[in-house]
């Protein structure tokens, strides 16, 4: 049984690696003929549009993280200790 499975394995692996000679083309800057692609559109304001995107995006996280350390000290789930703010 084994010596049976040990052929049909050999047999796939020899089917697997027999394979067409084909050239891999990548066809992100070229077209399928071999031509340069021009050069792609540039977003205007992409400054700007970055900045738009993470100014807000940092103004309600910290609202809710401090809606979240409200909550936690009005229930005295974390509430800070007084003795770490000592400057000895």
């Amino acid at each position: 049984m084994t010596f049976s499975r040990l052929t049909r394995l050999m047999v796939q692996s020899k089917n697997i690696t027999k394979h067409d000679k084909k050239i891999q083309r990548r066809t992100a800057t070229t077209t399928p003929t071999g031509a340069i692609l021009p050069e792609p559109e540039k977003t205007p304001f992409g400054l700007l549009s970055i900045v738009a995107a993470v100014i807000p995006g940092l103004l309600i996280g910290a609202a809710i993280s401090k809606s979240i350390a409200n909550f936690l000290e009005e229930n005295e789930l974390f509430v800070p200790s007084d003795d770490d703010d000592d400057d000895d």
